[in-house]
């Protein structure tokens, strides 16, 4: 899918929605090879995105999405999310970030507006996120966008203007017909505080977090953590953190030229022969094989005859 770019940061551009005057900061076009760290937007903030090819996994206020082609969600004010890619299948993405400025509601387009009109303006500043599939045709509306932006014609900026008025009118339709789209909807077993804890505990803490400080640190007993745990992700506590731990593992011995003591040292283990064994059970393979096998030159091609050589040495 030939995707066509857009980068406009320089270029003042005010829209009108209702009362509210939105200030764009940026809109961009990119591919995710790395996930995008955690953040959150500050207040008056909102970032539109739409996914028109690839595939990855959002989490927003410690709740999982899967985003796949036709995505669209908007993460407003204080909506903490990281977006991670499916390495083998990288997300494009579409990203307009603008802000609300107050106070300059008197032009003759804002007095224009209707009741709904006004309806899209209050979903948007009392709706902070919202995700769901596309249906209002957004790609061809980027279409236009990137080729006014790319060919800078007479009258470009009044249209960069009314097409961004355009895709935020469209986006914000979506949150009448349905909020949460039964194909994204969350898993509703924690509220966000607590979530955004377990989600942290394994991204950051997998290296010494029990399960024990785990459930008191989010006000639970063990037992109720662990079976969070395993509604949530699908498997124990242990395992889950297992799998932190071998994901850490592999992200250090394939970026780093630490040995692989320190790897062990790094992610919890407390001798280099321990840890071998729970990443060769895991992966079928030791962690000096695993670094040769998917640092080298031929990896692509060695890769099948190796695995099943290292799992006929077992």
């Amino acid at each position: 899918m030939n995707l066509p770019p857009i980068h406009i940061e320089d270029m003042n551009i005010k829209l009108r929605l209702d009362e509210l005057v939105l200030n764009v900061l940026y809109v961009k076009f990119g591919y995710f090879y790395h996930s995008m760290p955690r953040h959150r937007h500050s207040k008056g903030s909102y970032e539109l995105h739409y996914i028109p090819s690839g595939r990855g996994h959002l989490i927003a206020d410690g709740r999982h999405y899967q985003l796949t082609p036709g995505t669209l969600f908007m993460t407003g004010p204080d909506i903490e999310h990281e977006q991670i890619p499916d390495m083998n299948d990288p997300m494009a993405e579409y990203c307009i970030f603008f802000e609300i400025i107050s106070g300059q509601t008197s032009s003759p387009h804002a007095q224009r507006s209707n009741h709904s009109e006004a309806l899209l303006s209050q979903w948007l500043v009392e709706q902070p996120f919202w995700i769901g599939q596309d249906t209002e045709q957004m790609m061809s509306l980027f279409d236009m966008l990137a080729r006014e932006a790319s060919l800078q014609q007479i009258g470009f900026h009044a249209m960069i203007t009314n097409i961004l008025e355009l895709i935020i009118t469209r986006t914000l339709r979506h949150y009448h017909t349905d909020h949460f789209p039964s194909s994204h909807a969350p898993l509703k077993t924690l509220d966000d505080r607590r979530l955004v804890t377990i989600e942290n505990s394994f991204l950051y803490e997998y290296h010494s977090i029990t399960l024990q400080q785990l459930a008191k640190t989010i006000g639970l007993s063990t037992r109720q953590t662990e079976r969070t745990v395993h509604k949530q992700y699908g498997m124990s506590f242990a395992a889950k953190k297992l799998r932190a731990r071998m994901e850490a593992a592999t992200q250090l011995l394939l970026t780093t030229d630490q040995t692989i003591r320190d790897v062990a040292s790094a992610i919890g283990f407390s001798t280099a022969e321990r840890f071998s064994r729970a990443f060769k059970q895991y992966f079928h393979m030791s962690p000096s094989v695993y670094r040769n096998e998917y640092q080298g030159k031929d990896e692509d091609k060695h890769e099948d005859t190796n695995k099943e050589e290292k799992l006929n040495e077992r």
